[in-house]
């Protein structure tokens, strides 16, 4: 595809949205208010901003000068900007983390649909702990019904990416992310007028510096660098979609700013409701399928059908957050097989559909009857999150900050920041710094503490 038939955003917003609906998704609603809630509430959000301007805003940054100036997929972009050198290998490493990431993200997804149905239908009524914890481990080792919700999950994805750019991806990002915001402004409010919930406010918001450790500056550091989809390939491929007059600092200032609201606003949902019936929020699927559901239950166990409609809406938000990303995650294959070998679009979406629903297949039974199958000690899913989140994507990070930082002439570089000087970028000096010697050494301190190096 010659760069002047590329496709565009049709908007700046569609261009924010698209990127802010990428890097926004089921991380942002338990990992982050966990981390918060665990390691100094106000003291560690402040922190995770720092680190967020310190290190994932240059990042994300590179990544869209990666993608714009290339005008290819991330699968194509270094080697547009780096003819005939190795460094062709790092866009193929963004495609297959974005594959395999997809892989068993869709799984978790396909959850959310089943936990729809059940706040549909009532489910939840009548449940205690011991009840839930049963209930979600026969769910997600049961043979069919998780892989029932897997496929509708991925067909979904695929029907908005066969839609294409514009009429697919931008459009769906305009009406998910809105009203995903809404939802998430409304159950926070919810659960912050429950009675006890300022016990859950405090212990979210009032900062505690005694917390503070250097493995919290870790922490936030690593939760900045994964929750904004850095080195995925999504952004990068995003990003050879915008028009010559997106601000690409303005944009990433802009997905970075929604990324963290939504992020302190789903804490608002979870620690309130947890504190006001006395439970203790846990990180991961338990927050999520076990404790929460019990929440919704107790918190209103005065007005059932009320908690039915929480718990419904919060799967709703959760299903929407999900889709958001394994759109983008979705598009970083398809765009790079679409180029490459010249597919139709439609043809590049059903291969990696395809292909996703193996591997989400495998990763599924995994939790099951193919849990004995085992690589370097893990099972296929378990396997599949260690192996991106722990070295794939640190690598695609800080291979993207060398790579613009030191590899791309420094005229491109700056022309792709000011716009070809249409825009004043004082921030420039300091982005090149950071890029060059700040952020290649916090990603490998963060890359070995994440391996278990320290």
């Amino acid at each position: 595809m010659q760069q002047n038939e590329r496709v565009n955003f049709g908007s700046k917003l569609g261009a924010i949205l698209a990127a802010a609906g990428s890097a926004v998704g089921l991380g942002n609603v338990w990992r982050f208010p966990y981390e918060a809630g665990n390691h100094g509430g106000a003291a560690f959000i402040c922190i995770y901003l720092g680190c967020v301007f310190l290190f994932g805003l240059p990042i994300m940054i590179s990544e869209f000068i990666i993608g714009r100036r290339s005008k290819a997929s991330t699968g194509e972009a270094y080697q547009a900007l780096a003819p005939h050198t190795p460094w062709r290998w790092v866009g193929y490493l963004g495609v297959l983390t974005g594959f395999l990431i997809l892989g068993y993200y869709a799984v978790v997804a396909g959850w959310t649909l089943e936990y729809v149905l059940q706040a549909v239908i009532g489910g939840f009524d009548g449940k205690d702990s011991e009840t839930f914890i049963r209930m979600f481990s026969e769910f997600s080792q049961h043979p069919f019904r998780p892989l029932l919700w897997l496929f509708v999950f991925v067909l979904t994805t695929h029907f908005v990416i066969v839609k294409g750019v514009k009429e697919g991806i931008e459009r769906s990002s305009k009406v998910l992310m809105p009203l995903l915001f809404v939802l998430v402004v409304a159950l926070a409010v919810c659960s912050v007028l429950l009675p006890g919930a300022e016990k859950g406010v405090e212990f979210l918001l009032k900062p505690d510096f005694s917390q503070v450790t250097a493995d919290v500056f870790l922490g936030a550091m690593g939760q900045a660098f994964f929750s904004m989809s850095l080195g995925m390939g999504c952004l990068s491929t995003y990003a050879s979609y915008f028009g010559k007059d997106t601000r690409l600092g303005a944009t990433a200032m802009s997905v970075g700013l929604i990324d963290t609201l939504v992020a302190i606003l789903a804490g608002l949902i979870i620690f309130p409701a947890a504190f006001s019936v006395g439970i203790q929020p846990d990180a991961g699927p338990s927050l999520i399928f076990i404790t929460l559901p019990n929440v919704f239950q107790q918190a209103f166990s005065g007005f059932p059908l009320l908690g039915n409609v929480c718990a419904l809406l919060f799967y709703v938000l959760l299903a929407m957050a999900a889709l958001t990303s394994t759109i983008s995650l979705h598009e970083v294959p398809t765009a790079f097989l679409h180029e490459k070998f010249g597919f139709t679009r439609g043809k590049a979406a059903r291969l990696v559909t395809l292909g996703i629903l193996v591997v989400g297949t495998v990763s599924s039974l995994a939790l099951g009857d193919w849990g004995e199958v085992t690589l370097f000690g893990m099972n296929i899913f378990d396997f599949l999150d260690f192996f991106t989140a722990k070295i794939m994507l640190p690598l695609g990070g800080m291979m993207a900050s060398v790579f613009v930082g030191w590899i791309i002439d420094k005229q491109v570089v700056r022309a792709e920041v000011t716009n070809d000087g249409r825009l004043k970028a004082p921030y420039y000096p300091v982005f090149l710094f950071i890029l060059r010697y700040l952020a290649p050494v916090g990603i490998l301190v963060i890359f070995l503490n994440e391996l278990g190096c320290f």
